[in-house]
């Protein structure tokens, strides 16, 4: 069931995703060749912790493999849901930064990939792709329109430069929980509900250099290609009204993948 925030659980969510952009703004400069996956973590937990808030990924999944981190942290052909140990990140990685913050029962979602020095071409071009992918499907996400609008947009773009979308995962509800209805899919498939105002969605493509398919790691999280190719991954949590569309996890330079 899609749950419709009213004015007031909107607000809180947004100081959420502020909070959540406040800290991308501070960390990507920390995020740079020779420094440990576990270091940023640490950091992150800290960062979180002195705002007042708690980390929305932290213990999330089964009891019996719950996801130990605050970040996840996926480099080169990993998607998604990398775990932070004590691998230190590489000249020419892209590393892709997925977090969450619960500030008093508000949940924000974004996800960064960055470029730690110099990366390829490739790599470059494959992150740049992937970002307009997201803001595309962003543009498609209007009030009176349809979910699957965005999946077309999301798709449409990554299809045009020859990548592969990930289809296995997707993007979601997201405010009141982590993970809310509707699923918000990067391909055209699946239900396709009207978006009205009063839904807050995160909207995340994952994009590859080459094939679509990805598989699980024996850890039960980190996502790879099946293919070894590099993997870019971004997101931002929305808020869809009846006259505009708002990205809560706000615009923030600093995130901009780099011109070489």
């Amino acid at each position: 069931m899609i749950r419709l925030k009213n004015e007031q659980q909107i607000a809180g969510i947004r100081t959420s995703c502020k909070l959540l952009s406040t800290m991308y703004t501070e960390l990507l400069p920390l995020v740079k060749p020779g420094v440990e996956t576990l270091e940023i973590d640490r950091w992150v937990r800290n960062w979180i912790k002195k705002a007042g808030g708690k980390p929305a990924f932290l213990g999330v999944g089964t009891k019996k493999n719950p996801y130990p981190a605050a970040i996840c942290i996926s480099i080169n052909e990993e998607v998604i849901h990398g775990i932070p140990s004590k691998r230190k990140i590489a000249e020419g990685d892209l590393v892709s930064l997925d977090c969450g913050i619960d500030l008093d029962g508000f949940i924000s979602d974004q996800a960064i990939t960055v470029e730690a020095g110099k990366v390829s071409d490739a790599a470059h071009a494959l992150n740049v792709t992937t970002r307009e992918c997201l803001y595309k499907g962003i543009a498609a996400a209007k009030a009176g329109d349809r979910l699957l609008q965005i999946a077309r947009a999301v798709q449409g773009h990554a299809v045009e430069h020859n990548y592969g979308v990930v289809q296995e995962f997707c993007g979601h509800g997201v405010g009141l929980a982590l993970h809310e209805d509707p699923q918000v899919p990067n391909y055209p498939h699946g239900p396709n509900p009207r978006l009205s105002g009063g839904m807050v969605i995160a909207i995340e493509p994952m994009i590859n250099l080459g094939t679509s398919d990805v598989e699980i790691l024996e850890d039960g999280w980190t996502v790879v290609t099946t293919d070894g190719k590099l993997s870019s991954h971004w997101e931002h949590t929305i808020a869809i009204f009846s006259d505009h569309t708002e990205i809560l996890t706000e615009y923030n330079p600093a995130a901009s993948p780099k011109k070489l």
